[in-house]
Parts: C-alpha cells; sequence; structure tokens
C-alpha cells in the first residue's frame, strides 16, 4: 500500500473541521493546551487547525494562512521544557505536551524618512533606529525568528553599515514581530531592515539593463493589447487562466 504523503494525512486529520463531521476515524491524537486548557486534536493538525479543531474560531491574527503574511505568530513551550519557541501557527504542526500562547499584534515604532535626502551609509540607519547601537549580541531575535533568519547577525551588519549584509539576511523576512517582542534592547529589527533593502535598491544596486528595457516597452504600448485582454475578462476567465498557468509551472 502506497504511503500517504504529508499533505494528505493533514488533509485527511482536518476533515472534521472541514466538515464538521466526527473524529472516530482518526488514528493519531495529541493533548495541546490553548491558554492553560487541555484539548485532544489530530496529530497531523497544524497548530491553526488544531485550534479551529478546539472549538477556536479566529477574526483575527490568521491572515493569508500560507505562511507569507506573519500574523499568526505563536509562542509555545513544550512539556518539561523551559524553552520559549516562536512558530507561525499555520506552517507548524501540534506536538504532544505543546503549550500554546497566541501573541495580540504588539505596534511598533516605524520611522518616517526620505531616502532620497539621505546620505547611502550607516548614519543612516543609526539616525532612524540608534536602538540599534545597544544591541547586546544576545541572539534572542534570531531564536525567535520563525524563518530561521540570522537576525542578530543582519543587526550587526546595520550597525557597521554594511547594507548588502542585512539585505541578503533580512530579504526573507515576514515581519511578524517576534524578534522585538523579545528584544531587550528593544530594536525593531524588521522596520530597520526594511529601510536598509530599501537604501540598498535606490543607492547600491547596479541598475539592470533588461529592466530598463522593458519598461520602456511597456511606456512604448507593446504589451497594450494584452493587457487590454487581460482586463475584459471575466473573474471566471480569469481563474481559468491562472489553473492553466499553474498546469504548465514545473514543481520542484
Amino acid at each position: 500500500m502506497e504511503e500517504k504523503s504529508v499533505l494528505e494525512k493533514i488533509a485527511e486529520a482536518n476533515r472534521p473541521v472541514t466538515t464538521g463531521i466526527d473524529g472516530r476515524g482518526i488514528e493519531n491524537w495529541v493533548t495541546i493546551y490553548i491558554m492553560g486548557r487541555a484539548y485532544k486534536v489530530p496529530a497531523d493538525l497544524t497548530i491553526m487547525q488544531a485550534m479551529e479543531f478546539a472549538g477556536y474560531r479566529f477574526i483575527r491574527s490568521c491572515g493569508c494562512r500560507a505562511g507569507f503574511c506573519g500574523a499568526c505568530a505563536t509562542i509555545y513551550r513544550k512539556e518539561g521544557d523551559y524553552k520559549l519557541k516562536g512558530v507561525l501557527a499555520c506552517q507548524t504542526r501540534v506536538e504532544d505536551g505543546m503549550y500554546l500562547v497566541q501573541i495580540p499584534f504588539a505596534p511598533a515604532e516605524k520611522a518616517t524618512y526620505d531616502i532620497d535626502k539621505e546620505s547611502y551609509n550607516g548614519a543612516a540607519l543609526l539616525k532612524y533606529y540608534p536602538e540599534i547601537a545597544r544591541c547586546v549580541s544576545c541572539n534572542t531575535c534570531t531564536k525567535a525568528c520563525p524563518q530561521d533568519l540570522k537576525v542578530m547577525e543582519y543587526i550587526n551588519a546595520a550597525v557597521r553599515g554594511d547594507f548588502e549584509t542585512v539585505v541578503e539576511e533580512s530579504f526573507d523576512c515576514i515581519q511578524c514581530g517576534l524578534c522585538a517582542i523579545r528584544c531587550p534592547a528593544e530594536i525593531v529589527h524588521y522596520n530597520l531592515a526594511q529601510l536598509a533593502r530599501r537604501m540598498y535598491g535606490k543607492y547600491g544596486l547596479v541598475e539592470e539593463k533588461n529592466v530598463k528595457k522593458r519598461v520602456e516597452e511597456i511606456e512604448g504600448g507593446k504589451y497594450e493589447k494584452e493587457f487590454k485582454k487581460v482586463m475584459g475578462l471575466s473573474p471566471d476567465e480569469l481563474k481559468e487562466v491562472y489553473v492553466d498557468q499553474q498546469k504548465t509551472r514545473e514543481v520542484y
């Protein structure tokens, strides 16, 4: 008998959530704790699905459900382990003995700036985010990151004025905020990285000739006919085009 894929197992375990049927056909169960209360849930569910299975209804902090928006940042401890772990609830499967705590939205200060008026050096980063000078290299930010980014390293690079390293190490940031919530120096890492990426894009990158050429083609009306065709499609026709495109993409 062919073994089921992980996605198939999750879909099967999630059936009671999506259809409302009972869980008598589910083989594997785990016990998790939500706000201190124990719940028995199917073992293959994500944290978000497990909370819904337990009866919680999400009206916020659920976002895209695909690991891109960062809205479902969650902190948990395992039974018998003192360490806090930060994850995205929509991407992490439950484990037996998880103690879960949903993180409420924590507003973080974002500096107002005009990069056209700033010099391309580390002084600009320190000017708008001086708290990075207080970094004690505790590495708490890196440990909290659900994307496994080297957050502390790009903060240290920012202090040095090394824009390229900040860009490379922060590129996959989804701005969930877990690093900032845990930081003893009160650094808002993702806002600092966003400023560095913007400045690097404007001043640090060599202009790509192909991009310039394509912009000139668009402005010259080369694709106007195709644009009008797409804009004239109905929602159902757009869905059909999208599905056809996905079928032709190579799957890795």
